[in-house]
């Protein structure tokens, strides 16, 4: 049983699974969206939020504490600069899970994550049923 055991394995060692959750970090502040499969996203979504996180204090700490994952000077300016105050109003939540279908050689299920952005948020009901009434 795996009760209170938190994190995937992904078949790897420790060094090899942070490797690759740092590089997938990395992809996805340059980036803002990867495609990857279900599993690595689910696990990278907690990294992406807490790099967001340290861009929303903006302190000398949360700086090297944002570099020591992301390693590029110009990866944290940007994180810092372009990407966290985007969320200075959210409370948590900086990413989405899109689920893509599968892989076409080994049939694994694929995601697709990426930052929130608030302009793709759908209209309200209530002015959709305003439009409607004034016909």
């Amino acid at each position: 049983m795996r009760h209170r055991v938190e994190g995937r394995k992904f078949g790897r060692e420790r060094d090899a699974r942070r490797l690759m959750i740092r590089n997938l970090v990395r992809s996805i502040v340059e980036h803002g969206q990867i495609k990857t499969t279900l599993a690595k996203a689910k696990e990278l979504r907690s990294y992406a939020d807490r790099m967001v996180t340290y861009g929303k204090a903006d302190t000398v700490h949360s700086r090297r504490l944002a570099y020591s994952v992301l390693g590029d000077r110009t990866l944290v300016k940007k994180l810092f600069d372009d990407i966290a105050p985007k969320f200075q109003d959210r409370n948590g939540g900086y990413t989405r899970v899109i689920k893509a279908g599968f892989r076409k050689g080994d049939a694994a299920p694929m995601a697709i994550i990426q930052f929130v952005e608030e302009s793709t948020s759908k209209p309200k009901k209530e002015s959709i049923k305003a439009k409607d009434l004034n016909k």
